[in-house]
């Protein structure tokens, strides 16, 4: 049995040259690409760690690379790969794997944004507590969302969900809308796909925040796309 009520999972790619921010990909070689995204994934599991009252869950992809992403993983996190299927089929298996632990409120993040601040983590708990059904939804830059909580499994949500658009922000809160799930909005994060976001991402952030990207923001300056 779990811990606590609270669980966050974290989703992530093995960051493995070729398959990993392909976006960024010829703006850095593929090797670069790869090293950003091992840098990003360091730097949010790191930055987790210090989240109090809640479990936390690695659910990783592919299934052969466990023993990297074993090695990758702070030792709070326990480590299940994704299932099959699309991004939404994945995403509602992970929903399901933690609800079946006994988890009452289930938050999902992304593995290659900034570490996001803990008070959004709090924001998303509380009202995740608030009452049955509710959803949580952290909306990026491009359209999509960074972070999506429930308090009960939702399979709708994500069912025939058509990914990668800059209409999944909108159509998920459509969605919920229609199945009468209460839905609350966190602020917006930043995505890291393109080179523009590459260019501007230092910029965006305070210095307490940076301290959290201690891996990150070297690898940025040595290649000269953040501003010291």
């Amino acid at each position: 049995m779990p811990t606590h009520a609270n669980a966050l999972a974290v989703m992530a790619k093995a960051p493995l040259a070729g398959a990993v921010k392909t976006r960024l990909i010829p703006f850095l070689t593929a090797d670069q690409a790869a090293e950003l995204a091992r840098a990003l994934l360091f730097d949010q599991l790191e930055h987790l760690c210090a989240l109090e009252n809640t479990d936390l869950y690695l659910a990783f992809t592919p299934t052969e690379e466990e023993m990297l992403m074993r090695r990758l993983a702070p030792a709070r996190f326990a480590l299940f790969p994704q299932s099959a299927g699309d991004l939404g089929a994945r995403m509602q298996n992970i929903f399901t794997v933690l609800f079946a632990q006994g988890h009452r409120a289930v938050v999902l993040i992304g593995a290659d944004f900034a570490p996001v601040p803990f008070e959004y983590f709090a924001r998303a708990f509380d009202s995740l507590h608030a009452g049955a059904p509710r959803a949580v939804l952290g909306p990026s830059r491009d359209g999509g969302y960074y972070l999506v909580g429930l308090n009960d499994s939702q399979p709708g949500l994500f069912a025939n969900m058509t990914w990668s658009h800059d209409r999944v922000m909108a159509q998920s809160v459509a969605r919920l809308r229609k199945l009468g799930v209460a839905t609350s909005t966190l602020p917006p994060w930043f995505d890291i796909d393109t080179p523009d976001d590459l260019k501007n991402f230092a910029a965006n952030f305070s210095e307490p925040q940076k301290a959290s990207m201690k891996n990150t923001l070297p690898l940025l300056r040595r290649w000269t796309v953040a501003r010291q």
